[in-house]
């Protein structure tokens, strides 16, 4: 089980936001280099960073910052990256740079058509981001809902022959509320790629019960507010998952 601590990027630092509402920050570094180290340092094997500028502009605006994350930690361990891209010269340009996996979003939803091409021109590296709502899917920084079910969107981005999906419950993201389970069991069990759980992740007992159903497809979780907070140990949950499945 891979535990991936997340470094979401506003204008240069490192911060937090509640429910992805840009004006419900909290910063927690101005040195998201250093902050990556500490992660990796603590155990992590990957990293997950979020450009919020870009997620929001639709198109990059933490380069500096993510370029400097690469370069700290992008020779240890593997870096993704999601927000704000949305077509293939940024994506060869951040692998390019030494990033391992790019995250597709709303892009995926909007553009299948580019994310078809970008799998085709980078297989391997493409990760796309469903965030959903009571199993519907959401778009454009979780401000609009569609009418798309969160399985049937997974299972046609799997043809597509994108690496894995991370399944994010954007009811519960920011909110320490608890991984939804359920619902990332049943998108894992939908499809044979990897799924990765995000949202509410906040204590031991929710390593535990990603722990348990592993098998089901679920390769990793990404760690958020919870390990910022102090609610969450990181370093403890890893120790915890590896001993749980090693």
């Amino acid at each position: 089980m891979l535990l991936i601590p997340a470094i979401d990027l506003k204008d240069g630092q490192c911060v937090r936001l509640k429910q992805g509402d840009m004006d419900q920050s909290t910063v927690f570094s101005d040195d998201p280099a250093a902050m990556a180290r500490n992660w990796v340092h603590k155990g992590a094997r990957r990293v997950h960073l979020v450009d919020l500028n870009g997620a929001f502009a639709g198109k990059p605006r933490n380069e500096a910052a993510i370029r400097s994350i690469l370069k700290e930690v992008g020779d240890e361990v593997d870096v993704q990256l999601g927000g704000g891209i949305r077509d293939l010269d940024t994506i060869e340009r951040y692998l390019d740079a030494g990033l391992r996996y790019v995250i597709i979003g709303t892009a995926a939803v909007k553009n299948p058509g580019f994310l078809q091409d970008a799998c085709t021109a980078f297989p391997g590296h493409i990760i796309v981001g469903l965030d959903a709502k009571d199993g519907k899917v959401a778009t454009d920084g979780w401000s609009k809902l569609t009418g798309h079910e969160v399985v049937d969107l997974g299972k046609k981005f799997e043809d597509y022959g994108v690496e894995s999906i991370i399944y994010t419950d954007i009811g519960r993201d920011g909110m320490l509320s608890g991984i939804n389970i359920d619902a990332t069991v049943k998108l894992a069990q939908a499809l044979t790629i990897p799924v990765i759980a995000s949202g509410g992740l906040s204590n031991l007992e929710d390593i535990r019960n990603l722990c348990a159903v592993e098998d089901e497809g679920v390769e990793g979780v990404i760690c958020g507010r919870s390990i910022y907070s102090g609610d969450l140990d990181f370093e403890a949950a890893q120790k915890l998952a590896d001993d749980l499945n090693g």
